[in-house]
């Protein structure tokens, strides 16, 4: 769909480039009295041009601050993609968002977040961050599982658990208070994390268990009141 509304805002562009060369080499009638510059047409041209545009070019703005956030959880120079509506069309997976792996198993700097995430993640950056729905929750760990993933873990337990230690960086990443981020964390940790699939959960996942990284921003430091 993006890419359509580019089509057609290049379009809207060259209508109103073409309006204004039309009228250099035509400025009289066949009279030889001159001809009103096309101001409004080329306006409104103008106009829809940009219209047409800013939705691909809010996505590209929003794509790089959450690449910005990922980037400093891996260590490196990541991509985000958010999936586009005619992407999210002929998405049979139920995945919230992936990682590509190279021929050699590694996983790939670049993660595809879908719509839905996407879109809670645009909301969570432009609205208040104070008590965010669970659906929002989960899109801001999304964005800190597929990390973990790009950094170079392939074990969805383990990208997991590392996620829920550091999802509460990620918010603060994403603009977040300290408070903030730790009741997102916390409330993950507490309310969405025991509900996972088998293959996404651990009992090491837990304080003091072999896949406690011992962090400060680790969720069940604020679950024990610490």
């Amino acid at each position: 769909m993006t890419s359509l509304l580019t089509v057609a805002s290049a379009g809207c562009a060259l209508g109103a480039a073409g309006l204004a060369v039309r009228w250099t080499s035509r400025r009289a009638d066949a009279l030889g009295r001159p001809r009103a510059f096309p101001a409004w047409s080329s306006l409104v041209l103008v106009i829809a041009a940009g219209a047409l545009l800013y939705p691909g070019v809010q996505r590209h703005l929003e794509e790089k601050r959450l690449a910005r956030a990922a980037a400093e959880l891996v260590g490196g120079h990541v991509t985000v993609h958010c999936q586009t509506t005619a992407g999210a069309l002929v998405d049979a997976g139920s995945e919230l968002g992936y990682v590509p792996y190279d021929e050699n198993g590694i996983p790939l700097k670049t993660t595809t977040l879908k719509r839905d995430p996407c879109r809670l993640l645009h909301s969570y950056l432009s609205g208040d961050r104070n008590h965010p729905s669970e659906d929002v929750t989960i899109a801001v760990h999304v964005l800190t599982h597929e990390a973990m993933h790009m950094r170079g873990e392939t074990s969805e337990a383990s990208a997991e658990c590392q996620a829920v230690q550091r999802d509460e960086a990620t918010a603060v990443l994403l603009g977040a208070t300290v408070v903030q981020a730790r009741d997102l964390a916390h409330a993950y940790w507490t309310g969405v994390y025991p509900r996972m699939p088998d293959d996404y959960r651990s009992a090491d996942c837990a304080p003091g268990g072999a896949m406690d990284e011992h962090l400060p921003t680790a969720p069940w430091l604020s679950a024990q009141g610490q």
